[in-house]
């Protein structure tokens, strides 16, 4: 069984769980007293811990000397559209399994759903939390960020390293030797429109194979290869 606690929190001694992550152990994964419980904080950091005592409210655990887990490199940026309805949520999902570090959504041109300013936080607050509960089930020490960019071009401004766009027509295999940092670009249901295309000129298409992968397969397809290559 394993939780998320606050980096502050995640030291040797005994600490007491309660909201969600209680909740997942108490109801979820009926948990009692006795238990061995592995503690990661997002940031690299885990404990092995054991329950000392249960309540309705409260989880208490004692908790044994924390240790890091360093992440391998390179690090693998998404920069994933706006997908509709319960695909985007799988695509983030997926795409915390196979590895992908920091993953940017950005308002592509052709994409079917729009988000309206007024409710940006509370989405992207909601794909933080869907990214940590992956994170949990796939045992990664590391929760991978999710931030919004206004455009494309915002999300490419700062980008450095090895930077490539999926594109089913080409026939470019991906190759990111000794990289440190890997971004990939790819379209929504409706493909990049021309103009994002001319802003990604910077980028090297890459493909996927002879068949074209949903909006929310190829950016994931493309990070497992990434990860298998590098070993990481």
């Amino acid at each position: 069984m394993r939780i998320f606690v606050a980096p502050s929190s995640l030291v040797a001694g005994e600490l007491t769980i309660t909201g969600d992550e209680h909740h997942y152990l108490a109801r979820a994964r009926r948990a009692a007293v006795g238990n061995a419980i592995e503690l990661v904080d997002g940031e690299g950091r885990r404990a092995n811990a054991q329950i000392l005592a249960m309540t309705d409210d409260a989880t208490t655990l004692n908790v044994y000397e924390p240790y890091s887990i360093p992440a391998k490199p390179p690090l693998v940026r998404v920069l994933l559209p706006l997908i509709k309805g319960d695909r985007m949520d799988i695509a983030l999902e997926k795409l915390v399994e196979v590895g992908a570090d920091e993953i940017v959504v950005w308002p592509a041109a052709r994409s079917v759903v729009k988000l309206e300013a007024d409710r940006r936080d509370a989405r992207i607050a909601k794909y933080q939390s869907a990214v940590q509960a992956a994170a949990r089930q796939s045992g990664r020490a590391q929760v991978p960020s999710v931030t919004w960019a206004d455009s494309l071009a915002t999300a490419i401004a700062t980008i450095q390293g090895t930077k490539l766009v999926l594109d089913p027509t080409s026939d470019a295999a991906i190759t990111v030797d000794d990289a440190s940092e890997v971004t990939f670009a790819s379209g929504p249901e409706g493909g990049l429109a021309p103009d994002e295309l001319a802003q990604l000129a910077s980028f090297t298409s890459v493909g996927l194979g002879p068949r074209v992968l949903r909006a929310e397969t190829a950016p994931v397809a493309a990070v497992a290869i990434v990860r298998a290559l590098t070993r990481s």
